[in-house]
């Protein structure tokens, strides 16, 4: 990571991931964050357009003990909170609003490219495993990305 991306992460107290529908990218790492970041770091998830809860979504986050509880999709226009110090986008559209958004205000907004498991075609297990593949993706960056740059700061 560049020295100037650890710079802005180093100590985000509200982190903002969103994607194209609330429904599977942003929700994931919303729950991953929450069970990695200290406790006090307020942590919520957008997206762009109405979307659905996806099944699979579930079943892949309680095989590593998570869940995402009553969790509804939501847009940013239901958002309790507006303001956040890190906004984590995770699909080029939620990337677009988020700098549209966030113009004129002090708050970083960084881009993680990540996959979109609908795509994935065949057997149900191969399903699960492109859902799979997109959880362990943003539990790594999670924890190279806010993780590290915390730990890095204690030393």
């Amino acid at each position: 990571m560049a020295g100037t991306e650890a710079q802005r992460l180093k100590m985000p107290r509200s982190v903002l991931f969103m994607c194209g529908m609330n429904a599977i990218r942003s929700p994931m790492a919303e729950a991953l964050a929450k069970a990695a970041l200290p406790a006090g770091t307020y942590v919520a998830s957008a997206g762009v357009r109405h979307g659905e809860r996806d099944p699979f979504v579930d079943v892949v986050m309680a095989e590593v003990g998570l869940s995402l509880g009553r969790h509804q999709p939501h847009t940013l226009d239901e958002l309790e909170d507006d303001y956040f110090d890190l906004i984590v986008t995770l699909a080029p559209e939620a990337h677009h609003k988020a700098l549209e958004l966030t113009r004129s205000m002090a708050v970083d907004v960084v881009y993680w490219p990540t996959p979109d498991p609908t795509v994935a075609a065949g057997t149900r297990e191969q399903i699960v495993d492109a859902y799979r593949a997109v959880r362990d993706h943003l539990s790594t960056l999670i924890n190279h990305r806010l993780i590290g740059s915390r730990k890095s700061e204690d030393a």
